[in-house]
């Protein structure tokens, strides 16, 4: 494993190498055990989009791992300002042993990999979000102590967590139900991929524009704002629309009876999730929000140095 750019370019094995690592690791944390695996060694995080979740874990994270991490802001660098990417990856791949990004868009990411001789992690894009969906396969396994057989239901936009989720299922052997308001399916290309992987793992995925039936019998109900970064004057409109996808006691009462509730966060009360299932027991947000630490420790010591 070179890179992180998309759960589709990983092995399953890889994949699975992931979670066991960000087992161990946090388990270490946990008992105080230090793991020093990047000791000298420095991520940059270039930010296009800002986040709370993002930064503070990768930059905990490297901490925790012995290394340094750099913020940089499209203030800070030339990227999209004049600097080809082209010459970006180069100069710092002098500098620096590897590259977190949180841009707009996909080829961004692809590029600097393509282009730079260090390793290169997707923090999220407006196609894909795989730390995220790692993270989340982590968090259903501690709960759950397995993954593959179980059924992950996704209400909400067909959107970049939607792709990374389908591909974490397709790996895990999970199987997956999203539902969608018409005309904010998946993207095509990203549903055909996953379609394949699945078919190759065992996993069975299901598109569907009923929550309802998306729910039915599922270990874990995934929604995530119906209102991307960048998205703001959709807002109005996409209420309008989602009208119906709201995750709520309602909609979780189809679900398994001790399934798990799941968001990337930020949530907004109200609007995709009501209150009484975000704060309730079977909300497992903020477990979630934690193991992002954990899991892209796990990701940045595969790329970046030698783990035990």
């Amino acid at each position: 494993m070179k890179h992180l750019i998309t759960l589709k370019d990983i092995t399953t094995d890889e994949f699975h190498d992931i979670l066991k690592l960000t087992e161990k690791l946090k388990y270490e944390n946990k008992n105080g055990i230090t793991h020093h695996l990047l000791k000298g060694k420095t991520l940059g995080m270039i930010f296009a989009k800002s986040s709370t979740r993002t930064r503070i874990s990768f930059e905990v994270g490297m901490y925790q791992l012995g290394g340094h991490a750099l913020f940089l802001n499209t203030n800070d660098i030339q990227l999209g300002r004049g600097e080809s990417i082209y010459d970006t990856a180069n100069v710092l791949s002098r500098f620096i042993d590897g590259i977190m990004i949180r841009t707009f868009d996909q080829k961004d990411v692809e590029d600097l990999a393509k282009y730079g001789q260090i390793p290169v992690i997707n923090g999220l894009t407006d196609l894909t979000h795989p730390c995220q969906a790692l993270t989340d396969m982590f968090t259903i396994y501690e709960e759950k102590g397995k993954l593959e057989g179980l059924k992950l239901c996704y209400v909400g936009d067909g959107n970049n967590m939607t792709h990374s989720l389908l591909f974490a299922c397709a790996h895990a052997g999970m199987d997956m139900s999203v539902a969608t308001p018409k005309g904010f399916e998946c993207d095509p290309q990203i549903v055909e991929d996953a379609l394949a992987m699945a078919k190759k793992s065992g996993s069975k995925l299901v598109f569907t524009n009923d929550p309802q039936e998306a729910a039915a019998g599922a270990d874990a109900v995934y929604t995530d704002t119906w209102v991307s970064m960048g998205q703001e004057r959709e807002k109005a409109e996409k209420v309008k629309k989602f009208d119906g996808f709201q995750v709520n006691k309602e909609l979780m009462a189809h679900a398994a009876p001790d399934a798990i509730f799941l968001h990337c966060l930020p949530a907004y009360r109200g609007y995709e999730v009501s209150a009484d299932v975000i704060d309730s027991p079977c909300s497992k947000v903020f477990d979630e929000a934690e193991n992002r630490l954990h899991t892209q420790k796990a990701v940045m010591a595969m790329l970046m140095g030698q783990q035990n």
